[in-house]
């Protein structure tokens, strides 16, 4: 069985400032911190009698979230540069206004699996790649609750990944989700695998 709770990483400088997200290390706005803190306070009134592993992106919005969560739950934070956001190449550290005007366009004889914005940044079908052994390991891990703390393009594939093994289905489905989203999913004795919140949103809500 298993029991894996994802947590988008909450509002970063670059969800205020028109600058690209990606691999650039951006910290936390002090309402990110926030809203981390209530997270963290939240989850430790639902899993009071269970201990959790964390893994979190080694990128700075992302480990602070998960450093603000996990000092609530009084658990250390393993740091993965596979959890890290897709890789955009030479948009690090530009604008989304320069990304949208130097993006590629896409070509329809070409999957979307493999399109790339730029020749320099990752495809969906690399980000499913890199991925992968992370999901392999966790799935054989001795561990049953799991905490994974990464981003939104990321988790949108570990979402598809966690239900669907074929990545040639990927092409017509996606996920989408908001900072500091919350998910929870499943794996019971029988190996069905559940997704029973996806995104919540009230864990941001101040803590009662």
């Amino acid at each position: 069985m298993k029991n894996v709770i994802t947590i988008q990483h909450t509002q970063s400088v670059h969800h205020t400032n028109g600058m690209i997200g990606a691999w650039t290390d951006w910290e936390l706005t002090a309402l990110g911190k926030q809203q981390a803190f209530n997270i963290g306070e939240a989850l430790r009134k639902e899993v009071t009698d269970q201990h959790y592993v964390m893994y979190a992106s080694d990128l700075l919005r992302t480990k602070q979230t998960a450093d603000i969560v996990a000092s609530s739950l009084e658990i250390v934070p393993i740091y993965k540069k596979e959890l890290r956001e897709i890789n955009l190449g030479s948009a690090t550290g530009k604008s989304v206004e320069w990304l949208h005007k130097n993006q590629i366009k896409q070509d329809m004889h070409i999957s979307s699996l493999d399109y790339k914005l730029l020749p320099d940044a990752e495809s969906k079908r690399e980000l499913y790649d890199r991925l992968l052994p992370f999901l392999h390991e966790i799935h054989n891990s001795q561990e049953e609750n799991i905490i994974i703390v990464s981003h939104g393009g990321t988790l949108s594939m570990l979402f598809y990944m966690w239900h669907n093994h074929d990545i040639n289905n990927l092409e017509n489905t996606e996920f989408r989700g908001l900072p500091g989203g919350v998910s929870v999913l499943n794996e019971n004795d029988k190996g069905v695998r559940i997704i029973r919140k996806l995104n919540d949103l009230s864990y941001l809500s101040n803590p009662v």
